[in-house]
């Protein structure tokens, strides 16, 4: 398996294989990489000749310090992981100064009001840092097929956004959510979960399953304030927000519309990680 650090040389290699017609997939990660990843990763080999999975861990998306400084970075763990799918999967492990050289800095984007929703509120900058991870790391890889799963349903949304705003060359693919048996939807921040947290988070995935069946009959003002209810009886986990949305706009909903297709948004904090999830809705 080639694993690359330098942003020429593997441009390079892609360039050479695109050449040869070969057609390239690519999903980008943070590591401490799990099934989730390989759900993503599995989908594009069957549909590319050549998957490039990068691993790094983005400073510019992060709106806290310390959630920075604690994310897992287990790369050789990783590769030993990768190497198990396919011998098909070219690996990219940029360090910071690659990306950025001396300027650690997001750009500014616009994504027509996507990136002030839900997340944006919460995380000030932060699809900022993800537009501009997003775009280099197209510009690096130029793949033909690019891979992001649903749980984060806002970013999935944004980058195809700006794949249509800044004409970006790549296919975006969404992905359905892998989740544990428990029904916690995967993460690389799961791993960090004490043991009475990880035996609570569960009960997240639990209630949007209960707010979906509510929503068949109820308002959307009804659900949201049900779901907030149920957390402020919880011990352990603590409700960041709770949001149905258009699946469009991503605004949050005032009163339901047959025509309209709707997705419930949930942020919830277990100790000190923050765990995010959604559901379908209609």
């Amino acid at each position: 398996m080639l694993v690359f650090t330098n942003k020429n040389k593997i441009n390079d290699h892609i360039s050479a294989l695109k050449q040869a017609n070969k057609m390239i997939g690519f999903v980008p990660t943070m590591g401490a990489l799990h099934q989730g990843h390989l759900s993503l990763i599995k989908e594009g080999l069957s549909n590319n000749d050549i998957m490039v999975v990068s691993i790094f861990v983005n400073p510019t998306q992060f709106d806290n310090a310390e959630d920075l400084k604690k994310y897992p970075r287990t790369l050789d763990d990783d590769v030993t992981l990768l190497k198990t799918l396919s011998k098909d999967i070219v690996v990219y492990a940029p360090s910071v100064k690659d990306i950025y050289q001396n300027n650690v800095k997001a750009q500014n984007f616009s994504f027509d009001g996507l990136e002030f929703e839900m997340e944006g509120r919460f995380r000030k900058g932060h699809f900022d840092g993800v537009g501009t991870i997003v775009k280099r790391l197209f510009e690096i890889v130029i793949p033909d097929n690019a891979y992001f799963g649903e749980k984060d349903f806002q970013q999935l949304t944004i980058i195809k956004k700006l794949v249509d705003k800044y004409d970006v060359p790549v296919n975006i693919v969404g992905c359905e959510i892998h989740r544990e048996a428990n029904g916690l939807a995967m993460s690389s921040r799961n791993v960090r979960l004490k043991p009475e947290y990880k035996t609570a988070a569960p009960f997240i995935y639990r209630t949007l399953q209960h707010a979906k069946t509510k929503f068949g009959t109820k308002s959307a003002d009804y659900v949201t304030q049900w779901v907030e209810n149920q957390f402020a009886d919880h011990d352990l986990l603590k409700l960041e927000y709770f949001i149905i949305a258009d699946v469009d706009t991503l605004k949050t909903v005032t009163q339901k519309h047959k025509s309209k297709t709707y997705r419930a948004f949930i942020a919830v904090y277990a100790d000190d990680i923050r765990l995010i999830d959604n559901i379908a809705l209609n």
